[in-house]
């Protein structure tokens, strides 16, 4: 009886922890912000970020997942993804982050020769049902590639399916690695139609070499074609996917 019990307790303990997990997953809101930097400034920006804004991030509730630069960096630009459990934990984080005393002798310190960010960019974002879990780690110089996708109007759900069923098994077996997908939540740009997500590969060349085999791939253009038949048309709207390869910064949790 004992036994059954404890068994009993088990599985109960694990149902929940299974139910935790997609709360806990369905709740946690994602951002991601690109900062631009003005002109010899980009390296300064980094310093901080590296010795003081990280730290103080973690301070305030804040998850640090990745900073990244473009590999073709002519805007001199700071791309990162941070996360949150919660929309109110968001707004509580950034208001306790930006009243902090630390944070406000650093920024004073660091733009005693004027600002470091010229212009923000941010939207706040959550995870679909299929992205994998994100694993900060460094297993190597990789290349990264953020990719955006604009949906057909009505058609993001479509979009959605066919990368659930199709398209990430087939990036995988393509040699990409699938690192995360998001959607911009309720009253951000791009809620409703829109798709980001990021890859690793080996590097860029290898990322060319994939994304070859991937679109040649018979599995692939049955896919493609079966999800256009059922949806009425084209998913994505006319130049509606944007690629940009980013290189990981010294200090991103992510490498």
């Amino acid at each position: 009886m004992i036994k059954k019990m404890s068994l009993l307790a088990v599985t109960l303990w694990l149902s929940s922890l299974s139910v935790w997990a997609a709360d806990t997953k369905e709740s946690t809101v994602y951002e991601l912000r690109t900062y631009y930097a003005p002109a010899g400034r980009l390296d300064d920006l980094h310093a901080r970020f590296r010795n003081h804004t990280l730290k103080l991030f973690e301070k305030h509730g804040i998850t640090n997942i990745g900073y990244w630069v473009p590999v073709d960096n002519k805007d001199n630009k700071l791309v990162y993804l941070i996360s949150f459990p919660s929309r109110e934990a968001r707004e509580k984080s950034w208001k306790e982050f930006g009243e902090d005393p630390q944070w406000k002798e650093v920024k004073a310190k660091t733009e005693a020769n004027g600002p470091l960010v010229t212009k923000i960019e941010s939207v706040q974002l959550k995870s679909t049902d299929f992205s994998p879990s994100i694993a900060p780690g460094a297993p190597g110089e990789r290349a990264f590639e953020l990719r955006t996708y604009t949906a057909s109007p009505g058609k993001l759900e479509n979009l959605l399916a066919r990368f659930r069923d199709h398209t990430l098994k087939l990036f995988e077996k393509h040699g990409m690695t699938n690192l995360v997908y998001l959607t911009p939540i309720d009253g951000q740009t791009g809620a409703g139609n829109t798709l980001v997500y990021m890859l690793a590969h080996k590097s860029a060349d290898a990322a060319k070499a994939s994304f070859d085999k991937f679109r040649q791939d018979p599995a692939w253009v049955a896919a493609k074609k079966a999800s256009e038949d059922k949806a009425g048309g084209s998913l994505t709207v006319q130049d509606g996917v944007k690629s940009e390869f980013l290189k990981a910064t010294d200090y991103s949790p992510l490498k």
